[in-house]
């Protein structure tokens, strides 16, 4: 598969509405033109749907990615190596070992230009990463995982919704 096939993407996509289909999309177009040569690795997990792109078929490589959770419909851009990034402006979220990313609620308030810079050192980074070159592959979208079951898009249950 590759960039231009997104039917597997939008299926998992569905539950969320078409105004977070969108902005997902336009923040997939913006992903794909700063890793090009890189592979999507889409995840339908319980808790969220993920995209990432690599260099190789490996988590492990990912430059950057996108997360909606299923819980609260938060968007995330994300680095999977984000807490390496310079991060001049101190806009990343997260306090843990890797992981780094702003919510993204509206293309127009999306810092493209910053987010660009972090791309580029996140690429170099990533490729870094790879130890043995023959992992690496160009443009391919590969369905890395579908779970059976998933949490519900309508929110949190409360205690009297799951006694129903």
């Amino acid at each position: 598969m590759s960039k231009e096939q997104t039917k597997d993407l939008l299926k998992f996509l569905k539950p969320f509405g078409d105004d977070t289909i969108e902005l997902v999309l336009w923040l997939r177009d913006f992903a794909w033109s700063l890793c090009p040569s890189a592979n999507e690795l889409i995840y339908d997990n319980f808790n969220a749907v993920a995209v990432g792109w690599s260099p190789t078929e490996k988590a492990g490589h990912t430059v950057c990615s996108i997360a909606v959770f299923r819980t609260n419909k938060n968007i995330q851009f994300g680095f999977y190596w984000g807490s390496e990034l310079s991060d001049p402006e101190r806009i990343l979220l997260g306090k843990g070992n890797q992981y780094r990313y702003i919510l993204v609620t509206d293309k127009m308030k999306f810092p493209k230009d910053y987010i660009k810079k972090l791309v580029n050192e996140a690429y170099a980074n990533s490729l870094a990463k790879v130890k043995d070159h023959k992992e690496i592959i160009n443009g391919h979208t590969i369905i890395k995982s579908v779970s059976d079951k998933k949490r519900s898009t309508k929110g949190k249950k409360t205690p009297e919704t799951r006694k129903k």
